[in-house]
């Protein structure tokens, strides 16, 4: 058995129904899909996703995303992505590694690397890249540990370590690099990101946005939409709609309700934004996702 065969046996032997689901194991989910999915947006926190079987597309703003076993994805900032499975069936259902990046490990193996020298030119938070076989020999052996887990305490964030060693001395090693040095552009419009997230039902200013990030305003525009591929208000809007849609499907509250939380006024700004991110109106869309058991993977 290879080790992309073996990673999707691993997957599917410990996630039997479809569905998102953490691990036992610290930082990894496991993800399957029997069939297609629906578009659906979701905020992709700094990640990287392997796929050992079908094929999912992502859209982040105006770039499209195709990855499989052949490219994983990575993701280095809180990103509103809009993502589905375009290739799975019940015979080889779509199945997914995805382990959270621990970046403060990142920054500890950058100083064992070699200091926090940053490569020049900014790179984007999300990428593709050609599947590594070192990297994949690494997820499978953390995918073993299910089957240990008297032995995963011990094994497991050596295993982890060891895949973001390779991350870091891959091609996509500038990101993670950027992302945890201070003075990088990457991390300056994270701290913005972080801010937006946590007062995202609030107006702001960009002004004051761009003190928090240690930005001027024309800086924090230009870095924020070449990172992200949106506006800092684009952004908000984003993460707006999608909390209003978890207080609608979790909560159950409506959407007059959901939308004043998030910080809207007007409701029919809201139900129009809603359809604009969603393709239907707030109460349509979501009587959609209950009545047909639609589950975004």
């Amino acid at each position: 058995m290879n080790a992309l065969s073996e990673m999707a046996d691993l997957i599917a032997r410990h996630m039997p129904e479809d569905g998102i689901a953490e691990s036992p194991l610290e930082r990894l989910t496991l993800i399957r899909s029997s069939e297609p999915t629906i578009p659906c947006p979701a905020v992709y926190d700094p990640s990287l996703c392997l796929v050992a079987q079908g094929r999912k597309h992502a859209t982040l703003g105006d770039q499209t995303y195709v990855y499989d076993a052949a490219r994983y994805l990575l993701v280095s900032l809180d990103l509103p992505v809009v993502g589905h499975v375009i290739e799975a069936s019940l015979e080889r259902p779509y199945l997914c590694f995805k382990l959270s990046l621990d970046l403060a490990m990142v920054g500890e193996l950058m100083m064992d690397c070699g200091g926090d020298t940053l490569p020049p030119g900014h790179p984007p938070a999300l990428g593709l890249y050609e599947s590594d076989p070192a990297l994949i020999d690494a997820a499978v052996r953390l995918l073993r540990l299910l089957d240990r887990p008297a032995d995963a305490a011990i094994l497991a964030p050596m295993i982890q370590r060891e895949i973001l060693y390779r991350l870091l001395t891959g091609d996509q090693g500038a990101m993670l690099r950027h992302i945890t040095t201070a003075r990088s552009r990457l991390a300056q419009v994270s701290r913005a990101i972080g801010w937006i997230k946590r007062n995202f039902h609030a107006p702001f200013s960009i002004g004051a946005l761009a003190d928090e990030a240690g930005m001027s305003p024309s800086s924090l525009h230009e870095h924020f939409r070449a990172v992200t591929t949106m506006s800092p208000l684009q952004y908000q809007k984003q993460i707006r709609l999608q909390e209003a849609r978890r207080l609608m499907l979790v909560d159950t509250l409506d959407a007059a309700s959901a939308g004043f939380r998030v910080g809207y006024e007007s409701p029919s700004q809201f139900s129009r934004e809603y359809r604009r991110l969603f393709g239907a109106p707030p109460r349509r869309e979501i009587e959609t996702v209950r009545g047909g058991g639609l589950q975004p993977a």
